[in-house]
């Protein structure tokens, strides 16, 4: 799983004040937009050698734009996804590289306050440990994405990056090969976080996110910490939830201390008291209130940042626990879900009513649990923000 939808999200960030530099390149004839690349790249300070050996390998691929055009909806329910993803091969591997690089994870940790398990859950579901990095050049990609006028605003200044990667001699673009939109090495990092964070772990001389791990795991740690990690704080708890619990509290949204769960009568997976403390928490069904339940931190937003998909982070943070030592979450007995094509009509029904559910897409995010909650309620129903057959049926 790449970062794709982080890029997404990205976008959409910047395109409601993007009228800048990059933004009116896009377009028109391609070496008219490589000569405007070289200028920029020239400007920024790189190097002329750099530059002319980057621009000389970026041609159109019609394969990039087939990628980009068709990106699918995110519609596995969790259960499925987790299953898939959190296999006892990735539990296996990340255990033994845990304990292979443990010296490297102790100085990441000491510096960054990132815990092993962590990296290692993004490391093992974005390139399974490094073994799928992707075989798309790199350079080429960018060019063809920054040149495409649907989201230059994004991808410009990663092609720049890219161009600084090769200036700083840690890739060569023959060696920069990764995912069709721009990610490169173990951990799927984009240009321009590679060139911020990069780190030279190993002492080579160089830092390859492709080949030193060591490379891999301090840059990681330090992008991931970048996003606001908290140092010595959880990320995320398998809960009990008893029957009778106010559903709609059940919400990303929701965050209430930890005691005010307790007091409701959440615990531990185990049935053990949760802490009653004041750690801002958030109460996650990602299948209902009759399927696995999670209480999620401060920490677990930076799984959101790297990755906007609730299902994806949801995985990654739970993969993380499981790493560092927690029993399989109960997935209890959730009702089926709806299909991505159920999904659709549903959440076409919450928008003639007037619910902004974030598009019509299939994909059950937190707008349409957000809407599902509130008709739940108005329907009598248990607002678990899970959509049904049952709900659809009653709309």
């Amino acid at each position: 799983m790449t970062l794709l939808q982080r890029l997404a999200v990205t976008t959409c960030l910047l395109a409601a004040g993007t009228a800048g530099a990059s933004a009116q390149q896009c377009g028109g004839d391609f070496e008219t937009f490589r000569e405007g690349v070289r200028q920029e790249a020239l400007a920024k300070g790189l190097s002329q050698r750099a530059v002319d050996v980057a621009v000389a390998d970026m041609r159109l691929e019609p394969k990039v734009l087939a990628r980009d055009r068709a990106q699918g909806v995110f519609a596995q329910d969790w259960r499925q996804f987790a299953t898939r993803m959190v296999s006892g091969y990735r539990l296996k591997h990340g255990r033994d590289n845990i304990q292979k690089y443990a010296s490297v994870f102790d100085d990441v940790e000491a510096q960054t306050g990132v815990p092993a398990a962590v990296i290692a859950s993004f490391w093992g579901l974005e390139t399974d440990y490094g073994a799928v990095l992707g075989d798309f050049e790199t350079i080429p990609a960018l060019a063809t994405l920054a040149h495409d006028c649907r989201r230059p605003e994004l991808f410009r200044p990663h092609l720049i990056a890219a161009i600084e990667i090769v200036d700083k001699g840690y890739l060569t673009p023959s060696e920069m090969r990764g995912a069709w939109a721009g990610e490169i090495g173990q951990t799927q990092l984009l240009p321009e976080e590679y060139v911020a964070f990069g780190t030279d772990e190993d002492g080579n001389g160089r830092v390859d996110l492709r080949k030193d791990t060591a490379d891999v795991l301090m840059t990681t740690g330090k992008y991931i910490a970048s996003l606001g990690w908290r140092r010595g704080e959880p990320w995320l708890e398998a809960v009990k939830v008893p029957a009778d619990f106010p559903w709609d509290r059940a919400a990303l949204v929701n965050k209430e201390p930890r005691s005010n769960f307790a007091a409701l009568g959440v615990t531990r997976a185990d049935g053990s008291p949760l802490e009653n403390d004041a750690e801002p928490s958030a109460l996650i069904l990602p299948m209902g209130r009759n399927g696995p339940a999670f209480l999620a931190f401060p920490n677990f937003d930076i799984y959101l940042t790297w990755n906007n998909s609730l299902v994806y982070s949801l995985t990654a943070a739970y993969f993380a626990t499981r790493l560092g030592g927690a029993e399989p979450v109960d997935m209890g007995n959730p009702a089926p879900g709806l299909s991505a094509d159920q999904t659709m009509v549903l959440q076409q029904k919450l928008v003639d009513k007037g619910y902004d559910v974030g598009g019509i897409d299939g994909i059950v995010g937190e707008n349409t649990r957000a809407a599902v909650r509130q008709e739940q309620l108005r329907l009598g129903l248990a607002a678990d923000g899970w959509p049904t057959q049952d709900l659809l049926s009653a709309l």
